[in-house]
């Protein structure tokens, strides 16, 4: 990485800032199973976080969670299940977003989406 962050890991670090501010601990960060990747895997007093970190530079047509269709959506579901698995986690789980826009002049937007969505048909 020539002593330079990428964009990527700076985001998760800004992330998992803002996560353990808001009371949450860090179980595990960018856990594989197979090719799948879960960034962040925290744990609350009522849930076991599933996180997933998008960022962008402004300025962009999209928001940055918007990159979490339904196929990250289901890696992230299936690597999730291996973890809660190999834990034995029995606590409630929550799949949440951190997006994340970096601005040209240095600012940061962040925006947490808790429960982003549903591990409904996977």
């Amino acid at each position: 990485m020539n002593g330079r962050i990428t964009q990527g890991r700076l985001a998760e670090n800004i992330a998992l800032e803002w996560l353990q501010k808001e009371g949450m601990e860090l179980r595990e960060r960018n856990w594989r199973s197979e090719h799948k990747e879960i960034d962040l895997i925290m744990e609350s007093p009522d849930f076991l976080h599933i996180v997933e970190v998008k960022s962008l530079k402004a300025p962009s047509p999209i928001a940055p969670f918007e990159q979490v269709d339904w196929l990250k959506q289901r890696f992230l579901v299936r690597a999730a299940r291996r973890y809660i698995r190999s834990r034995n986690i029995t606590k409630e789980v929550r799949f949440d977003i951190v997006s994340i826009m970096f601005h040209q002049d240095g600012k940061i937007d962040l925006e947490f989406i808790p429960a982003a969505f549903f591990p409904m048909f996977y």
